[in-house]
């Protein structure tokens, strides 16, 4: 009984129960959606704060405002190469594989009216500029909209601020310190509901959706797992031993994290969480507020490899010849529609129609062969997304001389019940600055 004091233990019973209710009962776990609707909002509704807080403490005490720009360089060029390996990896083994071979579906008898709201959705994406994107009207409205790249372009810019001003901040710095130790409080008593908020999600999809969604178009899903869980190994395992830290010790540390997002689908409900814990692993909290809500647009690796093969499975079912010229193209207009999703469930599905839609080979109509199998295609995407900016938080401050692999290691090999302890101990106010290595801190002071 001792195990279900862990979180993960709890949640892990409720993505269980919730199967269960869901195939047992599929009307009432349908019904049980407002679980995880609630859930999410209540984490939602906190994100913003906690970046802002986060972000804006974290330049503030950099004192060296050369090293934000220097870091925003190395994170824009590590989201590029690595995405660009996903999305390649993808297009390999579709190719390899031929998930929608033989299906032989005429485009002509595929709905339309059904990809509709995607393609409005597409639409009104692509008549925004990147700038309209990233600048909000207000801050206000950034705030209240949930918009995470706007709402981290004011933390910048806010941090800044209170650097430049140096000790006349002070105060001010340690009003907006406490007000992030208050929200991470907030998140720890919200997290409570996790093995909630997993039941009622896993219900619903599965009661929805039903465990046969999974047999049809099994190939496609089978294909699809085997493809993340080969990127997840080989690339981002790769990643991690440059970085100096173990992936497996990694995903153990992560556990709690990986569950709630295979619950939810998505990696919002774990952003709080996730910043707080990069921390104690000894990453600055200027580089986890700059590089985690920066790659939840610009860096989504599951989503990557779920565009190039969806692309290809449509192709490959209706029965679309694409050449070795076209595939390549596909892959060009790609690398710009897979970056700026928010990390949710439904915004790969608006960038897939974006992307056929720009291409103009593929049918679009094509997409309503996955919509019924997306949300399970999502549980994986989401674990991808959320590993993938997890490891590149950690490369990023190796890269910048800013993480200690050493007390890494430790804090990843130590017993549970010890690392727990430890945490508690030190609280979620501790800064970066009690961790970093003493080279860090004294580049800052310069």
């Amino acid at each position: 009984m001792r195990v279900l004091r862990h979180l993960y233990a709890q949640v892990l019973l409720g993505l269980a129960a919730g199967i269960l209710v869901g195939y047992c009962w599929p009307h009432f776990g349908v019904q049980m959606k407002p679980l995880g609707d609630t859930f999410i909002r209540l984490i939602k509704m906190l994100i913003t704060l906690v970046i802002f807080c986060t972000v804006s403490l974290g330049i503030a005490r950099m004192e060296n405002l050369k090293h934000v720009g220097r870091v925003g360089v190395k994170t824009i060029a590590y989201f590029e190469v690595v995405t660009t390996l996903a999305l390649v990896l993808g297009l390999v083994v579709a190719n390899v594989l031929h998930p929608g071979e033989g299906l032989n579906i005429d485009p002509a008898t595929l709905d339309p009216q059904a990809v509709s709201h995607y393609v409005s959705e597409a639409h009104a994406a692509a008549s925004q500029s990147f700038l309209d994107e990233i600048v909000p009207n207000s801050v206000i409205g950034a705030f209240a909209r949930g918009n995470l790249l706007q709402v981290l372009l004011f933390s910048v810019l806010f941090g800044v601020a209170l650097s430049i001003m140096s000790r006349r901040s002070r105060f001010l710095s340690r009003v907006i310190e406490q007000s992030g130790e208050a929200l991470m409080r907030i998140v720890e008593m919200i997290m409570r509901l996790a093995p909630l908020g997993a039941f009622g999600a896993m219900a619903f999809t599965i009661g929805k959706y039903g465990i046969g969604s999974l047999q049809q178009l099994g190939l496609l899903i089978v294909c699809f797992y085997l493809t993340s869980i080969l990127f997840v190994v080989l690339v981002l395992g790769t990643i991690c031993r440059w970085a100096g830290v173990g992936l497996w010790p990694l995903l153990n540390y992560l556990r709690e994290e990986l569950l709630i997002v295979l619950g939810t689908s998505t990696t919002e409900s774990v952003l709080p969480r996730l910043m707080e814990k990069l921390e104690r692993l000894g990453c600055p909290r200027s580089i986890v507020g700059l590089v985690l809500p920066t790659g939840y647009s610009f860096n989504l690796d599951g989503a990557a490899i779920y565009l190039t093969m969806t692309s290809l499975f449509i192709a490959q079912a209706t029965n679309t010849h694409l050449s070795l010229w076209q595939q390549l193209g596909l892959l060009a207009i790609l690398l710009l529609t897979s970056k700026g999703g928010a990390g949710v469930a439904g915004a790969a599905l608006v960038a897939l129609t974006a992307t056929l839609s720009t291409h103009n080979i593929i049918p679009v109509a094509g997409i309503t062969l996955i919509i019924g199998i997306d949300r399970v295609l999502n549980e994986i995407r989401a674990i991808v997304n959320m590993i993938g900016n997890a490891v590149a938080t950690i490369v990023v401050a190796r890269w910048e001389g800013a993480f200690d692999a050493e007390k890494a290691r430790a804090v990843l090999t130590a017993p549970r019940a010890s690392r727990a302890h430890g945490e508690a101990a030190a609280g979620p106010a501790q800064g970066a600055e009690e961790r970093a290595p003493r080279a860090y801190a004294q580049e800052r002071s310069r």
